[in-house]
């Protein structure tokens, strides 16, 4: 199967030519391109052209030909898994470099953040980037708040929620990120970095919405864009990082109810802490800091 998968094209193929290819019958080329399929593969087949991947399909091929930078250029392109965050955190465990990415076209059991289940509806981009990063660990958490700056400047559409999710305008989500660190005592060693981002506009939930709603995306060539403004907004200074998310943010100077291990905060997120914290100004007048927890935006849909 794997061979036929890195044989295939945007452009079809006939069988009888890809059998030629591979050196098996046409049949085997069949048998194969249906097991791709059930595997999550978007496998087109179309009698009298023949076979191709669908058209924007991220395949290592195509990511090889459009990657911009480091990030990516080890690259492991699955139909179905578990988790790309579990695939991934075996490849760190056995020294993969740091912008290694597994991207799924489904994901039996994608998370997002506090455990939550991630809906990995077809048509989406669910990738997780190996990072290796030498930071202090109080700077970890602005990993979070670059990672939402880099979707927003690749996506181009909606803002920001607190910490890290894009919003569509009307405020359904249209991407989230997940940051699992392995940490040794003091130490980071990695972390991953899992995206999710709704692409197609079909089979989301009400809350959820897909770029396409906005115009047309070829999934392979926004996979690029994206590994490029990682690699580009990971390691900016904390300040920078800290001005571009409050640029490109729905949340501060909104009215919002905070879920936290603590208990709930309400008020007018006033500004972003030096190490990323969300400061609201609660009905006293003071000023109230948190460091994690689950917004809602009074008066919005989310």
């Amino acid at each position: 199967m794997s061979d036929l998968l890195s044989c295939l094209t945007e452009e079809y193929q006939s069988g009888e030519h890809l059998a030629r290819q591979l050196g098996i019958s046409r049949a085997a080329v069949w048998k194969a391109a249906r097991s791709l399929s059930e595997g999550g593969y978007p496998i087109e087949v179309e009698r009298g052209a023949g076979y191709r991947l669908r058209p924007g399909t991220p395949s290592a091929a195509r990511l090889a030909a459009l990657r911009r930078g480091r990030f990516g250029a080890a690259y492991r392109y699955l139909g179905t898994t578990s988790s790309t965050q579990d695939v991934l955190r075996q490849l760190a465990e056995a020294g993969a470099p740091e912008g290694t990415v597994v991207l799924a076209e489904r994901q039996t059991s994608g998370r997002g953040r506090r455990g939550r289940a991630w809906v990995s509806a077809a048509g989406g981009l669910y990738f997780s980037v190996l990072l290796r990063p030498r930071l202090a660990l109080a700077d970890l958490a602005l990993l979070p708040l670059a990672a939402g700056v880099a979707l927003h400047a690749a996506c181009g559409v909606g803002g920001l929620k607190w910490p890290n999710d894009l919003l569509a305008p009307d405020g359904r989500k249209l991407a989230g990120v997940l940051l699992e660190a392995d940490l040794r005592g003091e130490e980071l060693r990695h972390a991953l970095l899992g995206i999710g981002v709704n692409v197609a506009a079909e089979g989301l939930p009400d809350t959820a919405c897909g770029l396409e709603t906005f115009g047309a995306v070829n999934r392979a060539a926004l996979l690029a864009e994206l590994l490029v403004q990682l690699e580009v907004w990971l390691y900016r200074p904390a300040d920078e990082v800290r001005a571009a998310w409050s640029a490109a943010s729905l949340t501060l100077g909104r009215q919002v109810s905070i879920s936290t291990p603590q208990g709930e905060v309400r008020g007018m997120a006033h500004s972003l802490a030096p190490d990323g914290a969300l400061l609201v100004r609660t009905p006293s007048g003071s000023l109230t800091r948190v460091g994690a927890g689950d917004v809602s935006l009074i008066g919005g849909t989310v």
